[in-house]
């Protein structure tokens, strides 16, 4: 029996393999032996037909691919890269990775190659959160645990469909909520999650920041501010105070969607409970306010003093298996390595422990930059950005222009395949071993369970074959990944708050390691002051506006048994799909006057482009508001490429779009 965890969302349960089968691992301290559809069989996309098993090449995107071997693949991209400038290239990574995968391609890249152009998918999902939580907090570190809502007695879940997108931390709540949780659902549709809420608010898209301000004001009119802890631990509150008092409450509202009868409810609630944990994904975080929106929901745990206790605090649900562990390392563009800035100091300490003159002092581009800034060499690994990137026909022409894309996956049948000149096979979960770090801090192993297919190769070793090929065979000499973690550890211990150095990789295999919880012990936040930040944000109403031609609001999703764009999960032998992949939800008033009966064929179009899919009635959405899965792999044909300006994450949610009878 070998013991590993899931790689698909960022729970991270714990699992068994038996011969041939999964099974939920009931001494694992996260999951307990639960395991969702997706995680018991998992075993299947190690196993499918659509592997990428062998080395593929080709000059133009316009010529069939041909089968190389490892040498002259890895050759073909090292002389590319060594005839371009270093702010020609490019890496774009992705939460599918382990930790030590990461930590490699970010050493190469910004120690070795002279570039920060190295960032993630996480920028599309959980960049917004990374920078607000730097501005409040003083760093990127999440101060709630899944184990903290069986002592809380308020949940609140903002555009967060746990029923769907973390299936055993759901059912946890669930769980929670016979012990005496309360659980409001915030969300314009009344999703499953909000079928187990005792409150569900049918908020109006993009009315987040008003909420939260009309929340942070009564909370300041009422005196139910801990002042106290104000006082001892956070900054702004007299500013944050005289700006509120100016709001105007009744417009806001009214952009809520709320009636003052649903505001009172749930101030009730909100107000006899001790103990509340807010919790959010995409629904706050794809958004040009996404950082904004953040913020204004983590003011209100600084008001009310409910963090750093038990049962209480602001707390990101991230969604991929290892983007958290992307961020310790340093994946995202925006910062170096271990939480660590561009900062002088920084650089010379990061540059000293690498042995490196190579590291550049400002910020790389993003990944929603990159393909607008006319790189040479772009290097995709475990990500699909063809799929996932917003606007996508204005993708795949900019995409089309680089001259080198290289293409480092597991699966042959990605969007992004077309586009691409070298592709080369990685091993996918199972095949390899690692570290990986879940959604609340816990750090856990993943284990090999199977022989690494044919001509496969991890990750790591990966960009170590190009890092020798490129002549840095002294900095990349590993044997295994335990000797990339254990350097690694020993990376953060030029962080002053990252004590991942206390653990062992040979602990890990035991035991979960959750780092951090001496900060949460302490109770003191990083900034230099050691508190919190407070900000006045408003909303600036910057989101795609409907019209006549195009009156209706997209917001897209998960759903339950599906991973992104089905590549691992829409497979013949996995479990019968409860939903379809490609659906469209619409209100009933709409569809009537559109006359679009249930099952109808229909075309949704935006500015930017149109797809086809099927019409679901449904009273549980909102009207002029539609919802398509992200499984339908034609979604960002439609979205706007509109970003948020301090964290660069697109405004998926906020798309206007047209409906049509075909």
């Amino acid at each position: 029996m070998i013991k590993s965890v899931c790689g698909y969302c960022g729970v991270g349960c714990g699992l068994e393999f038996d011969k041939e089968k999964l099974l939920g691992d009931v001494t694992y301290p996260i999951n307990e032996g639960k395991v969702c559809s997706k995680g018991v069989s998992e075993l299947i996309s190690i196993q499918t037909p659509t592997r990428l098993l062998r080395p593929h090449i080709r000059n133009d995107i316009n010529n069939e691919y041909k089968i190389t071997d490892w040498q002259k693949a890895i050759e073909t991209i090292a002389n590319r890269l060594k005839q371009t400038p270093s702010d020609k290239i490019g890496f774009y990574l992705s939460g599918q990775l382990l930790t030590e995968d990461y930590y490699i391609a970010n050493k190469l890249c910004k120690g070795f190659l002279g570039t920060n152009n190295v960032d993630t998918n996480s920028r599309t999902c959980m960049a917004s959160a990374v920078v607000a939580y730097k501005k409040a907090f003083g760093a990127d570190y999440v101060p709630v645990r899944m184990d903290d809502i069986n002592h809380s007695d308020l949940l609140i879940l903002v555009g967060a469909n746990t029923a769907e997108a973390h299936v055993v931390f759901h059912n946890k709540i669930k769980r929670a909520k016979k012990n005496g949780l309360k659980i409001v659902v915030i969300d314009p549709r009344f999703t499953d999650t909000a079928k187990a809420a005792d409150l569900h608010l049918p908020i109006k898209p993009g009315g987040d920041i008003d909420f939260f301000n009309l929340l942070a004001k009564r909370i300041i009119d009422e005196d139910l501010v801990n002042h106290e802890f104000v006082k001892n631990h956070v900054n702004n509150f007299d500013l944050l105070k005289n700006k509120l008092k100016r709001v105007p409450v009744t417009k806001m509202l009214k952009r809520t969607g709320f009636s003052k009868e649903q505001f009172e409810e749930f101030w009730q609630l909100f107000k006899d409970s001790p103990n509340i944990i807010t919790a959010w994904t995409m629904g706050l975080n794809q958004s040009v306010q996404g950082v904004d929106k953040n913020l204004s929901l983590i003011n209100i745990h600084l008001l009310t003093g409910k963090i750093f206790k038990r049962g209480n605090g602001p707390f990101s649900l991230t969604g991929q298996p290892n983007a958290m562990g992307g961020r310790e390392v340093g994946g995202l563009s925006t910062m170096l390595a271990v939480h660590l800035g561009f900062d002088k100091e920084s650089i010379q300490k990061v540059s000293r422990f690498w042995n490196t003159n190579k590291i550049d002092n400002k910020p790389g581009l993003t990944a929603t930059q990159m393909l607008e800034a006319d790189l040479d060499v772009l290097i995709i690994c475990h990500t699909d950005p063809v799929y996932h990137l917003p606007n996508r026909n204005k993708t795949e022409e900019l995409l089309k222009k680089i001259p080198m894309v290289v293409e480092i996956n597991a699966y042959e049948n990605s969007e992004t395949a077309p586009f691409s000149h070298i592709r080369l096979p990685a091993a996918p979960w199972g095949e390899k071993e690692g570290t990986q770090t879940n959604l609340d801090r816990t750090i856990t192993k993943q284990e090999k369970l199977t022989r690494t297919s044919i001509d496969c190769k991890p990750d790591w070793e990966i960009f170590q074959l190009l890092a020798q090929e490129l002549g840095y065979k002294f900095a990349f000499n590993y044997e295994n990944p335990q000797q990339i973690f254990e350097e690694f550890q020993e990376m953060t211990k030029l962080s002053d708050h990252m004590n991942i150095h206390k653990t062992s990789y040979e602990q890990i295999k035991e035991k979960p390691y959750i780092w951090g919880e001496d900060i949460y012990e302490k109770g003191e936040f990083l900034t230099e002051n050691k508190k919190a930040n407070l900000f006045f944000v408003e909303n600036k109403l910057f989101s795609e506006k409907t019209s006549k031609e195009y009156p209706f609001i997209l917001l897209t999703g998960r759903t339950r048994d599906q991973w992104h764009s089905g590549t691992k999960t829409n497979l013949p032998k996995t479990l019968l799909k409860y939903k379809e992949l490609n659906f469209c939800e619409i209100n009933p008033v709409n569809a009537l006057e559109l006359g679009i009966l249930d099952g109808d064929e229909i075309k949704i179009s935006s500015k930017r482009g149109e797809i086809f899919s099927k019409a679901l009635i449904t009273p549980d959405i909102k009207e002029d508001t539609i919802f398509v899965p992200v499984s339908n792999r034609d979604i960002n044909y439609l979205t706007n490429d509109l970003l948020d300006s301090e964290s660069f994450e697109p405004d998926y949610n906020h798309s206007a779009v047209k409906i049509e009878k075909v």
